[in-house]
């Protein structure tokens, strides 16, 4: 039993060096904490059967190539492929953040040319924040970790009360942060909320 705590233990290892993520991230992703992930590296538990076929589809590889200690060079390239696709779901939320600014920039320039008055049309860029929260919270509800869309929503609470604000700076109606209040007080008890984990 101690060769296959070692075997398993080294390849999580590996694995999550090859990503490269710290022990907190890879906790991180699996629900876990970073001292369960250290144990499992060090050999000292194993990690049950759900997780380890969790760690299998994270990294693009077989159960079977985690309790193994000798590796084809087709199990390597599967560990490449599924860094890659990582390295991918960050590009495509970086290019879907970019086209909100964008589109930002082309609203600012095209009623910037035609407009009378430009000097509200730094509000623009204003309501671009919130749209990049959204942006963000869609791509790390699809593929991100359900722990950080509780940060983003915070985030997008607040720029969309602080967006309002400042588009309406002349009313001097500085209480609508007061709706933030029991906003954040929902998320931070939604986020308490222990889901069963697949």
């Amino acid at each position: 039993m101690d060769d296959i705590k070692q075997i398993i233990a080294k390849n999580i290892t590996s694995l999550r060096k090859s990503t490269p993520l710290t022990q907190a991230e890879l906790a991180e992703e699996l629900n876990y904490s970073d001292k369960a992930v250290s144990k499992w590296e060090r050999g000292e538990s194993i990690p049950d059967i759900s997780v380890l076929k969790q760690l299998a589809d994270l990294y693009g590889v077989t159960l079977d190539y985690l309790i193994e200690e000798d590796h084809t060079n087709s199990d390597c390239i599967k560990t490449s492929v599924a860094a890659q696709q990582k390295k991918n779901k960050k590009i495509i939320t970086l290019l879907a953040i970019s086209v909100v600014w964008l589109v930002a920039t082309i609203l600012f320039v095209s009623i910037g040319l035609y407009a009378q008055d430009v000097s509200n049309l730094w509000v623009i860029y204003v309501y671009a924040v919130p749209c990049t929260f959204t942006v963000l919270l869609i791509f790390n509800s699809i593929w991100g970790n359900r722990r950080k869309n509780f940060l983003i929503i915070t985030l997008l609470i607040w720029s969309v009360l602080t967006s309002i604000y400042l588009s309406l700076l002349s009313y001097n109606i500085w209480l609508i942060f007061v709706i933030g209040i029991p906003s954040q007080i929902i998320v931070a008890l939604w986020s308490r909320i222990q889901f069963e984990k697949h």
